[in-house]
């Protein structure tokens, strides 16, 4: 296993688990990308003190700058492989970038002011970071609806299942987390979820590892729709069996 698969595997064992179900040379492509999003959503929780948050943030806006000028990259277990994934398959800096400026969000702890803001955080951090796994699988722009509807599903799921560590940590998860208002954003996921399977089509099948990441999604937003407490006091979670039952499934069928 790289170095790179291993830091993943280490801190992102979900996307890890389903990365494996890719091709190796897809893996390969892929782990730079997941790492990058590693270091940058660690970032702000390493530390108490913002200006060291900041700092760790400023050397990925350094480094994808770098990677947009075609400079040499900077010596770094991550960022060097990163440099060449980013630029092999020609992915837009900017997305790199709003996904260092949502992660800048965390640093304060404030939370959401609104359902608008938590979604837009979703949309650059999940929705970015699958999109460009995609396209560097080779999806193409007209793939771009259909993947992003299936990162918000994903990455809410994932918001979901992170909120009681949040609350032990001080920070509004959620701009509203009355049963309601949680009932309402996991049936928004659902019907993104729904829309994107039922357009999978127009994701062509190399790229579909990129989108397998989320094959917890259905089944934990189900979950919070029908019990929305379950969010607020982490009964949210799949068993282990479970876990891996969808994931062998999805990946043996190719269904996402």
């Amino acid at each position: 296993m790289s170095d790179l698969a291993e830091k993943v595997r280490q801190g992102d064992p979900d996307r890890h688990a389903a990365t494996l179900a890719a091709p190796e040379d897809a893996r390969e492509r892929l782990w730079p990308l997941y790492a990058f999003n590693l270091e940058i959503a660690r970032a702000p929780w390493l530390t108490q003190e913002p200006i060291i948050a900041e700092m760790r943030l400023q050397f990925w806006t350094d480094t994808l700058d770098g990677i947009g000028a075609g400079s040499q990259p900077r010596a770094h277990e991550v960022a060097e492989p990163l440099a060449r994934v980013w630029r092999d398959a020609g992915l837009p800096v900017d997305l790199g970038h709003a996904m260092i400026a949502a992660r800048r969000q965390d640093i304060g702890r404030s939370g959401f002011a609104d359902t608008q803001a938590l979604q837009h955080y979703l949309d650059a951090t999940s929705g970015h970071l699958m999109w460009l796994a995609a396209m560097t699988l080779g999806a193409k722009p007209e793939a771009e609806r259909v993947v992003r509807d299936m990162a918000h599903a994903s990455g809410l799921a994932n918001w979901f299942l992170a909120v009681p560590e949040l609350k032990a940590r001080n920070v509004p998860a959620l701009p509203d987390d009355s049963d309601a208002a949680i009932q309402a954003l996991a049936v928004q996921g659902l019907e993104r979820l729904t829309r994107a399977r039922q357009a999978r089509a127009g994701v062509p099948a190399q790229a579909a590892p990129a989108l397998l990441t989320g094959w917890q999604a259905g089944a934990v937003l189900r979950r919070a729709a029908a019990n929305p407490a379950l969010v607020r006091t982490g009964g949210l979670a799949l068993s282990e069996f479970s876990r891996r039952g969808r994931l062998v499934l999805r990946a043996l069928s190719g269904r996402w």
